[in-house]
């Protein structure tokens, strides 16, 4: 078997671990895992990523979790353009702070953010503020529009979608708060 992604286009890290295999046309089977009905804790689930988080990468008898971890195996396991991880060491570490330091400050805070504001509620977090909406314009040109659209749907129509699992909610509320917090 070759390359299983197990992601939940919900989770901002898996996105961007969807969005730069895609990108790079990593080949890889999509193995969705979904939070809301808590697949995540599951025994199965569990023999992937004993964590019980995801994003996780199974490559053969070789898992892995984090999404940063991830995004380095991807790059170093398949060529992928110099621009996403440079050979330069001192360019890699500029890439390698900013990994850490946004994955660790970042995104608690956009967390936060949106966990207020959801665009997926349909607040329209883009309006009247061109300065956001030119980095959104920016990064969807980046990505290319089919790509980003696809890997944010779920987010765009989370409006749409039934309610969690009350007793799901229930046993995540207290890691959502501790981020949030």
């Amino acid at each position: 078997m070759g390359l299983e992604l197990y992601l939940d286009l919900l989770s901002q890290p898996c996105r961007a671990v969807y969005i730069f295999a895609k990108k790079n046309r990593i080949p890889f089977e999509l193995r969705p895992v979904d939070l809301l009905k808590g697949q995540h804790l599951s025994d199965a689930f569990a023999r992937v990523n004993p964590l019980k988080k995801v994003p996780a990468l199974k490559d053969g008898d070789f898992t892995l979790a984090e999404s940063v971890a991830i995004l380095l195996y991807l790059t170093r396991k398949y060529e992928v353009p110099e621009h996403w991880y440079p050979q330069d060491v001192q360019a890699r570490a500029l890439v390698d702070e900013y990994l850490a330091w946004q994955h660790t400050t970042l995104r608690r805070s956009c967390l936060r953010a949106l966990w207020h504001k959801p665009v997926g509620a349909g607040c329209q977090v883009f309006e009247g503020r061109p300065k956001l909406a030119a980095w959104r314009q920016r990064v969807e040109a980046a990505v290319g529009e089919d790509l980003f659209q696809e890997a944010h749907e779920v987010i765009m129509k989370a409006k749409e979608s039934p309610p969690a699992d009350p007793t799901v909610k229930q046993k995540l509320m207290p890691a959502v708060l501790a981020m949030i917090g």
